[in-house]
């Protein structure tokens, strides 16, 4: 096979780097009882992808599910090897003053082979370099495969973290906004509806990875999970949980958020409306008095000063009484 520009790869052996990686002798390092090989498939082309995944025994219906256009999160075990496809999520910066979506998904399939590791990207947003410097810190190599996969895996729920709190202060944000009392505007709706779709969508790629670890942890033996790496998995699979609980309360929250907003806007109505019908009674006085003096029949004080003076007089205190009787209740 020859090496396409979009796929590149490490090789180790008893836990060392080695720089005599060829892409095109991957099946002979896979057979190699102290080597350690890690492919990435970058963009894949699908002819390519399937005389890979003929030479190394992949299963073609997981090939197929690694360049599909949309596929969910979810791990398989097959005979020879475990198939998982997971979603990365990385914080977009905010700007601007229209609302824009804060989260985006970069997806990531990998198949597990004992000694063997083959990731496919179906584009290049995902930083494959933070994966590279993960398992140096941890000194994955040492440990087989089964590090590898929780490299990989922990880099994942690690973006889930980050998006997890970025939306909480989100949340935040909102909820102060939703009380310092000034009227909702739309770009606020629009706002909180786009940041309830992007929790939306990061539950539905964070609330499956309890199954995908569960089913790595599983099969750890077919994927070559050392002990001294449980600790590690119980470590990440805890993560797990505390992503999903914490997108359940997040969900909550911002259902707490509509109902809120709505309430108060319903409150905001009823006050207004309430200080319109004080007013309108207010004004309704000079209103009938008027009325009254502006018949044409004769009435007391009719066409003398002291009849204008009387009505006059009549309307300022009627309205008066009436202010601080409303403005002792509230009405106004």
């Amino acid at each position: 096979m020859q090496v396409a520009p979009n796929i590149h790869g490490r090789l180790w052996r008893h836990g060392k780097p080695q720089d005599d990686f060829v892409f095109g002798e991957v099946s002979e390092y896979l057979r190699e009882p102290d080597a350690l090989v890690w492919v990435d498939v970058c963009e894949p082309d699908h002819d390519a992808l399937c005389g890979l995944a003929s030479e190394l025994g992949l299963n073609t219906w997981a090939v197929e599910d690694a360049v599909a256009a949309a596929e969910r999160v979810k791990a398989t075990a097959y005979d020879t090897h475990t198939f998982f496809t997971v979603y990365a999520v990385h914080v977009e910066a905010e700007g601007g003053d229209q609302p824009r979506r804060l989260l985006s998904m970069q997806r990531i399939s990998a198949f597990v082979l004992p000694r063997g590791l083959i990731t496919v990207r179906l584009t290049a947003d995902f930083d494959i370099a933070q994966l590279t410097r993960r398992w140096e810190e941890i000194g994955a190599q040492q440990y087989g495969v089964g590090a590898l996969v929780h490299g990989l895996l922990d880099v994942v729920v690690d973006s889930h973290f980050a998006a997890v709190e970025a939306l909480d202060d989100c949340v935040e944000a909102i909820e102060d906004e939703l009380f310092d009392g000034t009227p909702r505007q739309a770009s606020f709706q629009r706002r909180t509806f786009q940041m309830r779709r992007d929790l939306v969508a990061l539950r539905r790629v964070a609330l499956p990875m309890r199954e995908v670890v569960n089913s790595i942890q599983h099969h750890r033996r077919e994927v070559g999970t050392a002990p001294e790496l449980d600790p590690l998995y119980a470590d990440l699979y805890d993560h797990v949980l505390r992503v999903s609980e914490w997108t359940e309360s997040l969900r909550d929250m911002v259902t707490t958020i509509f109902e809120t907003n709505l309430s108060l806007q319903d409150a905001r109505l009823n006050t207004i409306m309430k200080k319109l019908t004080g007013w309108a009674a207010i004004i309704a006085v000079p209103t009938a008095i008027t009325g009254f003096y502006g018949q044409n029949v004769p009435y007391p004080g009719f066409g003398h000063l002291a009849g204008f003076i009387a009505s006059t007089s009549l309307i300022f205190v009627l309205m008066v009484v009436i202010y601080a009787m409303f403005k002792r209740r509230d009405w106004l």
